[in-house]
C-alpha cells in the first residue's frame, strides 16, 4: 500500500508521512471471505483492523441463540480501538458481509502512534472508551434482553458484592430504573413484584436491595 493510498483512509489522514510510512512498512492486508470474522465478542484484540473494501456486519448473540444486527461497517470503516487502548475484549462480533480486503495495524506499533500512557491525552481517551463501551452495553442490552432481563442487568450493575449477595445500599428509584432500561414505570413495578415474589430480590427495612446469587 502506498502512503497516499493510506492517508485516504479517515483515520490515518492527519498521519505525517513518516508515521505513514512506518504504518506501510508495518502493516499487513488481510482479506476475509463472506461469513468470517474480523473479531469475536470476548475476545482480546491485538490489532486494529481498517476496511479497505467490501463491507462488514457488527452483531451479537443472545442467549436463544438468535443474531442481533448492531452497525454495518464499510470501506474507511474499523475495529479493535477501544480494546488496544483500555485492553478490553471485544463487545461484539465483526463478519464480513462479503469478500473484504483489511489493513491490520498490530498492537506495538497501534502503540509507538498513541500518546504517553502517563499524558493527559491518553487519560483522556481511556475515559472515552469507558463511556462508550458503557452506551455500547446498553444499546446491547436494549437489542438482546426482554424487560425483565434488562432490569435485572441494570441491578446487578448498580450493587456490590457482600458475602454470597449482591446489595444496593440506597433506594431504587422506579422511575430512573425505567428510563434506564427503556420501559415504563408500571412495567418497571410489574417486574420488581414477579422478582420479590420469586425471592430473586427482597427490600430489607433500611430500603437496601439485596439480590440474590
Amino acid at each position: 500500500m502506498t502512503i497516499e493510498t493510506l492517508r485516504r483512509l479517515p483515520v490515518f489522514a492527519a498521519l505525517t508521512p513518516d508515521e505513514a510510512q512506518s504504518i506501510c512498512d508495518r502493516s499487513l492486508r488481510r482479506r476475509y471471505r463472506r461469513g468470517e470474522f474480523l473479531v469475536e465478542h470476548g475476545a482480546r484484540s491485538e490489532a486494529l483492523f481498517v476496511l479497505l473494501n467490501g463491507r462488514a456486519r457488527v452483531l451479537q448473540v443472545d442467549r436463544r441463540g438468535r443474531e442481533v444486527h448492531l452497525a454495518r461497517l464499510r470501506a474507511g470503516d474499523y475495529v479493535g480501538e477501544m480494546s488496544l487502548i483500555d485492553e478490553g475484549s471485544h463487545s461484539a462480533s465483526v463478519r464480513a458481509e462479503a469478500q473484504t480486503d483489511v489493513l491490520v495495524l498490530g498492537r506495538a506499533e497501534f502503540s509507538r502512534l498513541m500518546p504517553e500512557p502517563s499524558s493527559l491525552a491518553y487519560g483522556l481517551m481511556r475515559g472515552l472508551v469507558q463511556r462508550l463501551r458503557s452506551a455500547n452495553q446498553q444499546i446491547q442490552s436494549l437489542a438482546l434482553l426482554d424487560v425483565q432481563g434488562r432490569v435485572a442487568e441494570t441491578l446487578l450493575s448498580m450493587s456490590e458484592s457482600v458475602g454470597t449477595e449482591r446489595v444496593i445500599r440506597e433506594p431504587v428509584s422506579r422511575t430512573r430504573l425505567a428510563q434506564t432500561v427503556g420501559a415504563s414505570r408500571e412495567m418497571i413495578s410489574r417486574v420488581m413484584k414477579e422478582l420479590e415474589a420469586r425471592g430473586t430480590v427482597r427490600i430489607q427495612a433500611n430500603g437496601w436491595l439485596v439480590i440474590q446469587q
